[in-house]
């Protein structure tokens, strides 16, 4: 029986988050019936570096599974890529140890949120990017960004939702890049809770938009509730990046 790792581009516009579901279509639904197709009807379950919400799209997703089939390296992706949706892709496949867990293993994570800007909403990006059609502070924000590298509690920053008793995370590094009519934000840390980059960009906002300080920060981190920062932005903007080991 050999492990394999797997690199996963998808996109999570048509589906219920990554995480499998009885009732719902999923992005892990999916690779397992592939992989199960590919088994001659056996079951093979994967374990991922994370789970994304619905909606939510990944350029560097990472899963690994175990298998007994004798495919040669290469060959995986053409072999699973044949069976997936067209939203779904594996990039790249290699051989790794037994001790090697998607999950567990994890160093650090990259997530990129994208922000359309302009007067006219682009039809083509509606699954892709947030588009806000009001004019930001920049120079805020990007101050405001200065505040959350680091690690904190970030209670205020994360859903109600959250199962998880730790919620101290580290932000080793946040920037904002500029293109065009777009703005993309690059969030780089050791984790991240639930809807916590997408609270911190509908915070982000309400700073670009004058409601809030960019010094204002440091106190809505230490203030632990939820209430204190802004909106959850929409799903639709979201990428996970990047997976670190």
């Amino acid at each position: 029986m050999q492990r394999y790792k797997c690199e996963i581009i998808y996109d999570g516009s048509a589906y219920c988050g990554f995480q499998i579901q009885p009732k719902d279509r999923t992005v892990q639904g999916e690779i397992e019936r592939a992989l199960k197709k590919l088994h001659k009807g056996v079951d093979v379950k994967i374990q991922a570096s994370g789970r994304t919400d619905a909606g939510v799209h990944a350029v560097g997703q990472v899963i690994h599974f175990d298998s007994d089939l004798d495919i040669p390296i290469g060959k995986w992706e053409l072999a699973l890529n044949t069976l997936l949706p067209h939203e779904i892709v594996v990039a790249k496949t290699e051989a790794v140890s037994n001790n090697f867990h998607a999950r567990y293993n994890v160093t650090g994570k990259e997530y990129r949120y994208f922000i359309q800007l302009g007067e006219r909403r682009d039809p083509f990006k509606r699954n892709y990017a947030y588009y806000y059609p009001y004019p930001l502070n920049l120079d805020a924000m990007r101050e405001a960004m200065n505040y959350f590298v680091g690690e904190f509690d970030f209670t205020s920053f994360c859903s109600a939702k959250t199962d998880k008793e730790d919620k101290i995370r580290k932000i080793t590094s946040m920037e904002l890049i500029e293109e065009e009519n777009m703005l993309i934000f690059s969030f780089k840390g050791n984790g991240f809770l639930y809807n916590m980059v997408r609270i911190i960009i509908g915070t982000l906002l309400d700073v670009g938009r004058g409601k809030k300080r960019p010094d204002s920060i440091p106190a809505i981190i230490a203030g632990k509730d939820r209430k204190l920062a802004g909106k959850t932005a929409s799903a639709n903007g979201l990428y996970l990046w990047k997976v670190h080991y």
